[in-house]
């Protein structure tokens, strides 16, 4: 999301560029060959940033999964402005974002598109008619969703001829609601706690809906005790170098492993801009956290005990 650097439309700096570059380079030396974009990531530049490192890497474009976002709209169309943003699943802006989504990522086409946060004024044969267009011209081979609820892509697939493959969500033991939800139901603050996250994660199960995790490591905030948190998240860092420190690895497997614990298979979506982090994160493919491990971490982070 930040490696086109800042949030408006100054052009790229070279260092943000040589940064951009060595963070490619780092996930793919460590097998990643799966890379997610937003076209409203820093306004764009995201994007042209990653297209520039494609443009010069030979066959780079043949090796690896290349995923996009559109929807959300500045006011304007300006980046960061005061006024009141908006999300926008029209035909005409599907069409028109992933045209200029090609032309930043310098590439003929996306392996996946994705509506990016739900559109309230969402009219969904817009959308089916834009994903017919995208497919039979080439340009997008997949699609998927972000942030929606089962009701909302239940009502997407009532218009939409192809298979919705993707639901990407924010999940980390910092925002555990997928999986507390299922077993906070049946009591009595379960359906207060649970909220927007009820039934989603079984949903898109039972719907072979691939469920990426955004935000995997939650912004940071358990990879090390800080003095600026307190009370469960702290326990939980605490829990965390602890394991990590057992298993000889790092905080970032620590926290990754426990959502490819799942059975779900979930996908997470790691987020640093630092070669380091990436080489530290992909450590999870190396360790599996036991049941009590698992149900540890999530007792800690939420500060409760498992009922």
């Amino acid at each position: 999301m930040k490696i086109g650097g800042t949030w408006n439309h100054a052009p790229v700096a070279a260092a943000v560029e040589r940064t951009a570059s060595a963070l490619v380079g780092a996930a793919l030396d460590a097998d990643i060959n799966f890379f997610d974009h937003a076209d409203s990531y820093t306004c764009g530049k995201s994007e042209t940033v990653f297209g520039r490192i494609l443009k010069v890497t030979p066959g780079l474009r043949d090796r690896i999964v290349l995923q996009s976002k559109v929807g959300i709209r500045f006011p304007n169309d300006a980046c960061l402005s005061d006024e009141p943003a908006r999300d926008d699943f029209s035909r005409a802006h599907i069409i028109r974002s992933n045209e200029a989504i090609l032309q930043r990522l310098q590439t003929t086409h996306l392996d996946i598109l994705l509506l990016h946060r739900p559109d309230v004024l969402v009219e969904p044969a817009e959308v089916a008619s834009a994903f017919d267009e995208l497919q039979a011209s080439g340009k997008v081979r997949y699609f998927g969703v972000s942030n929606h609820t089962p009701a909302q892509i239940e009502l997407l697939k009532r218009h939409v001829r192809q298979p919705l493959v993707v639901n990407q969500l924010e999940f980390s033991l910092v925002q555990p609601a997928l999986v507390v939800e299922g077993f906070r139901a049946n009591q009595p603050s379960g359906v207060a706690e649970s909220g927007l996250a009820a039934g989603m994660l079984d949903y898109c199960r039972l719907n072979d809906i691939f469920v990426q995790a955004w935000s995997p490591v939650g912004g940071g905030r358990l990879l090390k005790a800080s003095a600026s948190e307190s009370g469960p998240l702290a326990a939980a860092a605490k829990l965390v170098a602890e394991l990590a420190l057992a298993k000889s690895t790092t905080p970032e497997a620590i926290l990754l492993a426990w959502i490819l614990r799942h059975p779900a298979g979930i996908q997470p979506i790691i987020g640093t801009t630092q070669p380091d982090r990436v080489r530290a994160s992909v450590l999870a493919d190396t360790i599996t956290l036991s049941r009590e491990e698992w149900y540890s971490l999530l007792a800690a982070a939420r500060g409760q005990k498992m009922p």
